[in-house]
């Protein structure tokens, strides 16, 4: 089982739609992947046709000290959600006290799920520093810094770089950061030179170029992820690009966990 820890230093720039849309690209190549929802917004379960007033989910079962395998859906997809769930402010507050208590909760959840080797998990998280952030860059093998290409976001990258040093920094398991630029749109003269300006930064690292697209909005408006919904638009070109780069810095099939 391999980890990865989808961020950002700001709300607003698509991580959770980022998220749901690499899952089902990672899921087209075989692989058996999961997503968890991290953040309260609970909105991960939308991609992938999970009711918003669906109350189960990984908060009210962690409360009430049930395994996490009672509240997985099997989405259409292939992938295998783990919603947040729909809980009031005092839940909500007991939950984060609980996580704050439970040094390793992520991870021992996590392997009672009893993953194959080949599993990938994708942690969406809240922005900015949270309990929920520490504990998934606690258990992550990569983190994915999702951006918008403008200058908010760029002024904003380095506080994710300190969190990502921070919780991080000795964690045996941990290999890298990489980098996405979400809804790029080269008609913008700003848009591109934020874009090159990442790159030129980070490299390699940058995993993935993602171009604004009205076909994701469509998309998650007909509970579908872009592959499907429209599999030869710019943005499902650019997810399976980013899977690709995604994978080759995974474990092969027959690594272990």
């Amino acid at each position: 089982m391999k980890v990865l820890a989808v961020v950002s230093s700001k709300g607003g720039v698509g991580k959770t739609t980022v998220t749901a849309n690499l899952a089902c690209a990672l899921a087209r190549q075989g692989r058996t992947v999961v997503v968890l929802d991290l953040d309260p917004q609970n909105a991960l379960g939308l991609h992938f046709g999970i009711n918003p007033s669906e109350f189960r989910g990984i908060s009210r079962a962690s409360l009430a000290q049930q395994s996490w395998k009672s509240v997985v859906f099997e989405s259409r997809t292939g992938v295998y959600v783990l919603p947040y769930g729909v809980v009031n402010e005092d839940d909500r507050d007991r939950f984060e006290h609980l996580i704050e208590t439970r040094l390793f909760w992520l991870r021992d959840h996590l392997q009672e799920l009893n993953l194959p080797p080949d599993a990938v998990v994708l942690l969406d998280t809240p922005p900015g520093p949270s309990v929920y952030l520490k504990q998934a860059l606690a258990e992550a093998h990569l983190a994915l810094v999702v951006v918008l290409a403008d200058a908010a976001s760029y002024a904003a990258l380095p506080l994710m770089q300190r969190l990502v040093q921070t919780y991080c920094a000795g964690q045996p398991n941990f290999s890298e950061a990489l980098y996405v630029v979400n809804q790029t749109n080269n008609s913008r003269q700003l848009s591109k030179d934020v874009s090159n300006v990442i790159r030129s930064s980070f490299g390699d690292r940058v995993v993935g170029i993602i171009h604004q697209d009205q076909s994701v909005g469509d998309a998650l408006a007909n509970d579908l992820c872009v592959l499907d919904y429209e599999s030869g638009s710019q943005a499902a070109n650019d997810f399976r690009a980013c899977a690709e780069k995604i994978a080759q810095r995974l474990p092969t099939r027959n690594a272990t966990a």
